[in-house]
């Protein structure tokens, strides 16, 4: 993980006391598909392949709002990102027989806790489950990012994306749910709240979508049928 320390002035106890903290490393990379340019993403400088590819599935850059693409090749050349595709395909709903337990729920939770959080405070984190096993991690200073980024690992790596459990530490709002629906995952679990519009969202697509999972307790917003 990236991390660089910043001399900083704290207030604990009623007294100020300079110190040394550990901060998180942003920067900006452009990113192109088949040589196009489409956006520059503020990311954390690590997983960049698994950052595109992820980025491309999960906000449907390639061919219309349906279409996902296979990747055949992504490189980083200087702050770019570039992703090449082979072949697009359709993207179809999630799978609607995978279950979770909710002992499960909390294991996957437990997965986004991270050794760079604990220290800076400053990152999101995103895990993929395929059943019990965790396949993907990433953190990043941007939720959006660590979806990205287990998602392009996933793609990347020839993993089911049908078959795995999403869990994340930030919202649901809509546009995170529609990253889950265009990567056809199930099942997300979160540290944190949804929204209406991520809940209409999960509900439409036919994906279990879980906030509040803290300590012993959360919310199943939608899709209770999957709990085992």
């Amino acid at each position: 993980m990236s991390i660089r320390q910043c001399s900083t002035i704290r207030m604990e106890n009623g007294e100020l006391t300079e110190t040394v903290d550990d901060i998180c490393i942003e920067e900006t990379f452009r990113l192109y598909l088949n040589d196009e340019f489409l956006v520059k993403l503020a990311a954390t400088p690590n997983q960049l392949k698994e950052l595109g590819a992820g980025h491309i599935i999960c906000e449907c850059r390639a061919s219309g709002s349906t279409g996902v693409p296979i990747i055949s090749d992504v490189y980083v050349a200087e702050d770019e990102i570039r992703v090449f595709t082979s072949e697009i395909t359709g993207s179809g709903r999630p799978c609607p027989d995978i279950t979770i337990s909710k002992e499960d729920v909390f294991d996957i939770m437990s997965a986004t806790i991270s050794k760079t959080w604990k220290k800076t405070g400053g990152t999101h984190c995103s895990v993929l489950f395929s059943g019990k096993k965790l396949v993907a991690k990433s953190e990043d200073v941007g939720r959006h990012n660590t979806v990205d980024k287990v998602v392009g690992y996933a793609v990347l790596n020839n993993i089911d994306l049908s078959a795995c459990v999403l869990g994340c530490t930030g919202r649901q709002p809509e546009a995170m749910v529609l990253k889950a629906a265009n990567a056809r995952i199930p099942i997300v679990v979160s540290r944190s709240a949804s929204t209406d519009k991520g809940v209409i969202l999960a509900e439409k697509e036919g994906i279990t979508l879980i906030g509040f999972a803290r300590g012993d307790r959360f919310t199943i917003y939608t899709g209770s049928h999957r709990m085992c």
